[in-house]
């Protein structure tokens, strides 16, 4: 039990208050730095200005400054400093690093043609309980030594070497984003039009095991069987004009490429547009838009229906390893999406999504 006496409880008046202040000013002008520092360094700001100035700083940026190997020796370095100043929990962290750091960067394509795209890029590598941080800039340095090499998963692979070792982790991985341009020819105006699809290639390293992703995602338009049907219902039953209807969906498919094997970002649209066939269009005449509200009948599909057209597409190609496929179809009936998840293997398992996950899949023309 805590018992104050009324002195301790007392508030001091403002004179108390000043006469204590100036007593402490008083023994703080006369008292060594050490003492003054033992007992509190704010003390030394009551000294008077002749025992204290503020430092006269320069204020002009040192344009023929240069930095030697001495200087450079001296400058503080905290995120590579000892165990004794991380903060919380003694904890390896899985993943450390950098996202959305952009460079161009040159993709061959199927038809031996190059294209330079902006790409965007995530390093991050395991840090140990032990270590407080990484050199977050070596991971960009890594990259840059290759950004001049035309693009492949043996060109990320060498520089996923370069920073891991630059950065002594064991783990590590690399995400390359970037918009993917293909020409396409309308149904039946013969116009053609540019494509965009946002693919992305990582490369994944743990426990020594390399693995090789590539992520793409297809916007198509899906047309529900259910609503088509009863349409066609009222149609036949009542002559009464209806529509069914249709919205734009969007897959987002990521395989594991087999090593040694060759995947072409044109491959993996081949296929996505073998399997669901109707891809939302880029240059339109009356002619086109007819032949799209046909191709749509002649497709309606759930988002069961699409998940599993495209995991059958995924299982026959010898070139795939793991996969998943994430469909949402952005209903126009409802105020809300359908969405399925199909997995095939370990790499892509998971007994808990991302909540914000299916919101991601919201194309952007």
């Amino acid at each position: 039990m805590n018992v104050h006496t009324p002195e301790i409880d007392r508030k001091p008046s403002r004179e108390e208050a000043e006469a204590a202040l100036a007593l402490l000013r008083q023994w703080a002008n006369k008292a060594p730095d050490a003492e003054i520092e033992a007992l509190d360094p704010a003390v030394a700001r009551l000294l008077d200005d002749a025992a204290f100035e503020y430092p006269d700083l320069s204020r002009i940026f040192p344009h023929k400054f240069e930095v030697d190997a001495a200087y450079k020796s001296s400058l503080p370095d905290l995120q590579n400093g000892p165990s004794s100043l991380i903060k919380g929990a003694n904890r390896s962290i899985q993943h450390v690093g950098i996202s959305n750091f952009r460079l161009p960067l040159r993709f061959h394509t199927r038809d031996n043609g190059d294209l330079t795209l902006e790409a965007s890029v995530t390093g991050t590598v395991s840090l140990d309980a032990d270590k407080k941080g990484i050199n977050m800039s070596r991971i960009m340095r890594s990259f840059y030594r290759h950004a001049e090499a035309t693009f492949s998963f043996g060109v990320i692979e060498a520089a996923l070497d370069d920073y891991k070792s630059d950065l002594d982790s064991f783990d590590a991985r690399i995400n390359m984003a970037f918009r993917f341009p293909v020409k396409v020819q309308s149904l039946r105006s013969g116009l053609e039009g540019y494509q965009y699809y946002d693919i992305s290639l990582e490369l994944v390293e743990t426990d020594g095991q390399r693995r090789k992703i590539m992520h793409l995602e297809y916007v198509y338009s899906s047309t529900c069987p259910c609503s088509l049907e009863l349409s066609e219902h009222a149609r036949r039953t009542r002559g009464q004009l209806a529509t069914p209807h249709s919205q734009r969906s969007v897959a987002r498919l990521s395989v594991e490429v087999q090593d040694g094997a060759c995947l072409w970002f044109e491959d993996l649209i081949d296929l996505c547009r073998r399997a669901v066939p109707t891809e939302t269009q880029v240059m339109v005449k009356r002619e086109d838009e007819q032949a799209f509200a046909e191709l749509n009948a002649a497709n309606p599909i759930f988002v069961e229906d699409a998940a599993r057209l495209f995991a059958q597409g995924l299982q026959k190609d010898a070139r795939v390893g793991d996969f998943r496929v994430l469909a949402s179809h952005q209903e126009s009936l409802h105020s809300h999406d359908a969405v399925s998840v199909l997995t095939e293997g370990d790499l892509f398992a998971a007994g808990s999504l991302d909540p914000k996950l299916f919101s991601t899949l919201f194309h952007v023309g």
